[in-house]
């Protein structure tokens, strides 16, 4: 064969195959698109940041002015209805008592002489070898006495309680929460020393912004996550809500007191308090859904029978954050892209992955 026309006839059949590929149509790109399918949303969850607080406590003080001479708890010791906290120095205290006794015991030497004496006058009186008065003079002496008596026992009953005004000591079973006197250190009639904290009932403490506040009652009920473990919840229901908000940060704070709550809601713990509510039912997307586009807003829409996109021009009622919220133009039931909507065409193919993301 001419070698020639066998390389005529290659060239000839790889020139035809090359118009037959430039003539084909090429495949159709099937993008995958991020979605959500349109659900709107009648219950609203709220969440606030608190603390777990005792509901009761006390600023443990003394009553007298003295030196701290042992303080036998610091923070987080658990004390005992009775157990002594701390002591002063009862050293002037002791002293008083004893001079008070001292005094008793003066005027009951006088009250008794004065008695004796009053018996002699009496004696004297009826055998009329004294007179009226000298016997009302006796008699009066006695009476007097009898009054220093009393002023001494009162005294003394004062000391006594004085000197037990010297030992500290709680009135409830409690934690220490905070320490406010050293040993050596003189302290103040009603300067704390102590601070006692019941260890139940607990509550959750949390500041609620003041527009949210409207639709709040005694009782309401709230959702307690201990933020350290999730898992870990409780209920609480509202006991408390301030009158007047925050002048700086508007918000109000609220008191719940928790119910029945594990060992693991300590005081102090950092929780979170939710609460569902029921709203209007409202549409929200992701602001990565909305399309702007020639002073419209739109957004893409997939077509489950044909698994294209088609824009659909909708309003927007509000903007908050990284969301918005439609206001008219589109439905329940709906799926709408969430990303990447400024790359998509009219009628485009798109593919929904597994789970609709």
């Amino acid at each position: 064969m001419n070698p020639r026309l066998d390389v005529s006839v290659l060239v000839l059949v790889t020139a035809l195959a090359a118009c037959s590929r430039s003539g084909e149509k090429p495949p159709e790109i099937i993008r995958p698109v991020l979605s959500i399918v349109v659900e709107p949303k009648s219950v609203e969850t709220f969440g606030f940041a608190g603390t777990v607080e005792p509901q009761y406590s006390a600023n443990l003080s003394f009553r007298l002015l003295g030196r701290v001479v042992s303080r036998d708890v610091k923070v987080g010791d658990i004390v005992g209805k009775g157990t002594t906290i701390a002591a002063l120095d009862p050293t002037a205290l002791e002293l008083g008592l004893q001079a008070s006794r001292a005094e008793l015991s003066n005027a009951e030497a006088q009250f008794a002489n004065a008695l004796a004496s009053e018996e002699r006058q009496r004696a004297l009186l009826a055998s009329a070898n004294t007179s009226q008065a000298v016997f009302d003079a006796a008699q009066q002496a006695r009476q007097s006495a009898a009054a220093s008596v009393e002023r001494a026992k009162a005294a003394l009953a004062k000391s006594q309680e004085q000197l037990g005004y010297a030992r500290l000591f709680s009135d409830f079973d409690g934690v220490v929460t905070a320490v406010g006197a050293e040993v050596g250190q003189t302290v103040s009639p009603g300067q704390t020393v102590v601070t006692v904290a019941r260890t139940d009932p607990r509550e959750a403490v949390v500041d609620i912004p003041d527009q949210l506040t409207g639709d709040l009652d005694l009782g309401t009920p709230f959702q307690i996550i201990l933020q350290s473990l999730p898992l870990i919840t409780t209920q609480a229901k509202l006991r408390e809500i301030a009158p007047q908000a925050e002048g700086s940060t508007r918000t109000r704070r609220v008191r719940l007191t928790l119910t029945d709550p594990p060992s693991a809601f300590r005081l102090g713990s950092t929780i979170t308090a939710t609460r569902m509510t029921k709203v209007a039912p409202t549409i929200t997307l992701p602001m990565s859904a909305l399309l702007e586009k020639n002073g419209a807003e739109k957004v893409w829409i997939v077509d489950p029978q044909t698994s294209s996109v088609s824009t659909r021009e909708i309003k927007v009622a509000s903007k908050s954050g990284g969301t918005f919220t439609v206001a008219s133009g589109i439905e329940a039931g709906m799926r709408v892209v969430t990303a990447g909507v400024h790359s998509l065409s009219e009628g485009q193919k798109v593919k929904v992955p597994e789970g609709g993301v």
